[in-house]
């Protein structure tokens, strides 16, 4: 089964600047102007314009807001120099959240996008999520 990650943005230009500037994804087909796709992760993600206030499905009593909002899904990109993406996320308007965290598995930086939309950059030490001792 393939996996292909979705990403409602309301403006394609400064979406591509972020993901593909900001983050060093690259961009791939453009099947319109309203959706592109992006390479370098290990999923393709599609970049969708869905514009600001619309219902996200039929019948939704709630409308698409890019505010800081929250999902219950999100992206983690695995780099291995969390300070510099940090930096050049927040650079093409990326928003860093909280102080960097360690845990068991290396670091991780709670991030947004400009369109409010939540990720995470995690930096891997030693053997990434296999240092965390599996449960009995």
């Amino acid at each position: 089964m393939e996996i292909r990650v979705c990403i409602d943005v309301p403006e394609m230009d400064a979406a591509l600047r972020f993901y593909v500037e900001g983050l060093g994804l690259t961009a791939g087909r453009r099947f319109d102007p309203k959706w592109a796709e992006l390479l370098g992760a290990s999923a393709p993600i599609d970049l969708l314009v869905k514009e600001e206030a619309s219902p996200p499905f039929a019948g939704a009593a709630e409308q698409r807001d890019y505010r800081r909002h929250w999902t219950p899904t999100h992206l983690d990109f695995v780099v291995p120099d969390i300070e510099a993406a940090v930096k050049r996320a927040e650079a093409f308007g990326g928003r860093f959240e909280r102080e960097v965290l360690g845990q068991a598995y290396g670091r991780l930086a709670l991030m947004s996008d400009p369109f409010g939309n939540g990720f995470c950059f995690l930096e891997f030490k030693g053997k990434g999520y296999d240092e965390i001792k599996a449960l009995p």
